[in-house]
């Protein structure tokens, strides 16, 4: 998904933390023609545009803005999402794009609680501003680490917990956010070497358009080997 609406999934929720089925993520998806911006996540920009191409886990691909990105780009993508109606624009967006941009996108339906990734299978591991509860976090993260290829790259970015005291509406669940610092606590540090660990600030229109100053957990590893 991307970010470029200032919010993210458990944002969209309105209230209504916890509800993770894909009933509720294809009924959200419906209720507009486009859901995010159309344009690729920031931090994955910045920080996957010196990468050499490979393969790459797009985690929680949504309308496929990424996808479309980083195969513009040469990488060998899959995008994995809990939303048919998300994946269905995706693809379309893919085939607009010219059918070699869509021959390098494989679209995966797939819960990610408790989605198996594979081993060592990519290059690249992106998970751009996927809120989920302790537990099911660590364990999605310890998987999508697992799935990084040896010289591979690990890249999450997702809100920072101190914007709980910005007038940012964000759910009043503080476990549901993250720092660089919990991702770190779940790897194997003598097998990765950590590049960026950041909580870089931007400003965001609140609900009544007011800026606001937000923070994003920004978190960038390489795999050993």
């Amino acid at each position: 998904m991307d970010d470029q609406h200032g919010q993210d999934r458990q944002d969209d929720q309105h209230g209504q933390p916890g509800r993770f089925d894909e009933a509720f993520w294809n009924e959200r998806y419906r209720s507009a023609d486009a859901l995010w911006s159309g344009n690729p996540n920031r931090y994955l920009v910045s920080e996957a545009s010196d990468l050499r191409p490979g393969t790459v886990l797009d985690v929680g691909c949504g309308e496929g803005a990424d996808a479309l990105w980083l195969a513009g780009r040469g990488w060998r993508v899959t995008g994995v999402d809990l939303s048919t109606v998300a994946l269905e624009r995706a693809a379309r967006h893919a085939a607009e794009a010219g059918p070699g941009m869509a021959a390098r996108i494989d679209w995966v339906h797939a819960d990610l609680i408790g989605w198996d990734p594979g081993v060592a299978r990519y290059d690249l591991v992106s998970s751009q501003y996927l809120h989920l509860p302790p537990g099911v976090r660590e364990a999605l993260f310890r998987a999508l680490a697992g799935a990084v290829a040896p010289g591979g790259t690990l890249l999450i970015a997702g809100h920072h917990p101190s914007d709980l005291q910005t007038t940012m509406p964000r759910p009043p669940m503080p476990e549901l956010f993250f720092t660089g610092e919990d991702i770190v606590a779940l790897l194997d540090a003598g097998d990765w070497k950590v590049i960026t660990d950041e909580a870089p600030q931007r400003s965001a229109p609140d609900p009544d358009g007011r800026p606001v100053m937000i923070r994003d957990t920004v978190f960038r590893a390489r795999r050993g080997g």
